[in-house]
């Protein structure tokens, strides 16, 4: 499967954030692909977005990589432990960003089970099983994405996205805990399979 190039995150983030669903996700790391197909994803928009980091267009070092033109990854930390992988959209200059909220680990399950809990993908119980990757924070952890892979380009190694399954039907609904973004914690920008 072809991987996406630059002209596909150069979009509106809208568009982006519902096509990146059946999407895969590749993190290469010590001779593995760690693969996992993209089942939920949240978009923010700057400008109008009181939940963006940048709304507003509020430039710090933590958001600069947001102004890039679309086609690397935002990497931040919250609650001071978890990692969220997000892919940057839209033209240079407008603060555009989709999180990845949700996969389904597909290919080198073993490698990324003893990354996400310690031990083999065979002896995960039924509840880790089906809480793998179903997380900003566990997705990143199962797929070993940290901040130093922050503004990386995602259209080659160590960090990609390819062509996956085309996704006719989805869900929306409201971003998940971001009760202080006021009206614009109703924006309907959440899509998931």
């Amino acid at each position: 499967m072809t991987r996406l190039n630059n002209d596909f995150y150069l979009r509106d983030t809208l568009t982006v954030a519902r096509e990146l669903l059946g999407k895969y996700i590749v993190r290469e790391i010590d001779g593995h692909k760690l693969t996992a197909m993209i089942t939920e994803t949240e978009a923010y928009i700057g400008a109008v977005d009181k939940a963006c980091h940048a709304y507003n267009y509020r430039k710090t070092e933590r958001t600069a990589t947001l102004f890039n033109k679309g086609g690397c990854s935002y990497i931040y930390l919250i609650y001071g432990m978890y990692n969220c992988f997000n892919v940057v959209t839209d033209r240079e200059g407008e603060p555009c960003a989709v999180l990845i909220r949700g996969a389904e680990p597909v290919y080198d399950m073993e490698y990324m089970s003893m990354l996400r809990y310690g031990k083999p993908y065979s002896k995960l119980t039924k509840y880790q099983l089906a809480n793998f990757c179903n997380g900003p924070g566990k997705l990143c952890k199962a797929l070993a994405i940290d901040r130093k892979l922050n503004n990386t380009l995602l259209d080659r190694p160590p960090l990609y996205i390819k062509e996956g399954v085309d996704i006719e039907k989805y869900n929306t609904g409201k971003r998940i805990n971001i009760d202080y973004a006021e009206e614009a914690a109703d924006f309907p920008w959440r899509f998931y399979l």
